[in-house]
């Protein structure tokens, strides 16, 4: 594999900007006592939250399958569920990477073609990106008094002063030349690889075409929300594991999902600050100290990092096994 220093430091850089997250995130802060609310934390109830986030990531793997099978390719359950964790591991050393290295892993376990398999994660990430936004209207709707002033405050204001000092003249033309480089590259690459062109469109058309074709899509939309509802649990759970958040209810967890989903979705490498400062947020509004919310990210987090790691390089481990016994 070449090795691409312009893109490695992309990924340093990415890394670095998380860092830089955690560091702004605690700050300030009494590290002592988040330490100590760590090591007091009842890791009973962590176990409990990591082993409903697996069942999360298992249903994330019969999902998948479905997708898989509704365009006639009759993969295994496992195979895809080691895909699942090393997509996984592969996101914590570069962010979204992990979504070709799961495609990666099915194209040599199961022959599948790497722009089908493509087609069918982006066709089930549309989804998950569907109910996270339908989670933050309800959490809108229904939790509009704890969090308006937060997303006013920190997010709208912060967005819309930026906004007003950007040159809106030359962003316009740098809009006008991003397409025309695009439109030009799109055509130069049918010119010269015509039939790969086309041979790649139509396994990213066949991916894309899976929904449409599942002929149980009532059990595709059960496990959709199904994977949310372990995830909204998982938090729930945790809130046990300390003293601080062990009274907080439903809508906490709820409120935190949402608030923890936007996080995982930056562009940095397992989440990491962004998760933990939005998480610690989210808390704050039923009443959590920052400290103690820092602390129940911290260990939601790690734990959460720790299960990927243990589990996908065993996936990885006997995904490299059986290649190499071909």
């Amino acid at each position: 594999m070449k090795f691409y220093p312009k893109t490695a430091l992309k990924y340093i850089i990415l890394f670095l900007i998380g860092v830089a997250v955690l560091y702004l995130a605690f700050r300030g802060q009494d590290l002592g006592g988040i330490w100590l609310e760590i090591e007091a934390a009842n890791y009973f109830w962590v176990f409990a939250s990591v082993v409903t986030v697996w069942l999360a990531h298992v249903l994330r793997a019969l999902r998948w399958q479905m997708l898989y099978r509704s365009i006639k390719y009759n993969v295994g359950f496992w195979n895809v569920y080691h895909a699942v964790m090393v997509g996984y591991l592969a996101n914590l050393a570069l962010p979204r990477f992990g979504e070709i290295g799961r495609c990666s892993v099915i194209r040599q376990t199961e022959k599948v073609p790497m722009f089908a398999s493509i087609g069918t994660v982006i066709t089930e990430r549309l989804f998950d990106v569907l109910i996270l936004f339908l989670s933050a209207f309800a959490m809108l709707i229904f939790q509009y008094d704890r969090v308006s002033n937060f997303l006013y405050g920190t997010i709208y204001l912060a967005i819309t002063k930026k906004l007003a000092s950007l040159n809106y003249y030359w962003l316009a033309i740098a809009g006008i030349v991003l397409f025309l480089l695009l439109a030009s590259a799109v055509y130069i690459l049918r010119k010269r690889f015509n039939r790969k062109f086309l041979k790649i469109f139509v396994g990213l058309r066949q991916g894309f075409g899976s929904y449409k074709k599942l002929k149980n899509k009532g059990l595709f939309l059960a496990y959709t929300v199904a994977i949310w509802l372990f995830y909204m649990l998982s938090m729930y759970l945790c809130f046990y594991s300390m003293q601080a958040t062990t009274t907080l209810g439903v809508s906490a967890a709820f409120t935190a999902l949402v608030f923890s989903g936007f996080a995982m979705a930056a562009p940095v490498q397992g989440g990491i600050g962004v998760f933990h400062w939005m998480v610690a947020q989210s808390l704050v509004r039923y009443a959590v100290s920052f400290n103690d919310g820092l602390a129940y990210a911290t260990i939601i987090h790690s734990s959460q990092i720790l299960l990927i790691l243990l589990l996908g390089c065993f996936s990885l481990f006997l995904v490299v096994g059986k290649k190499a016994s071909r």
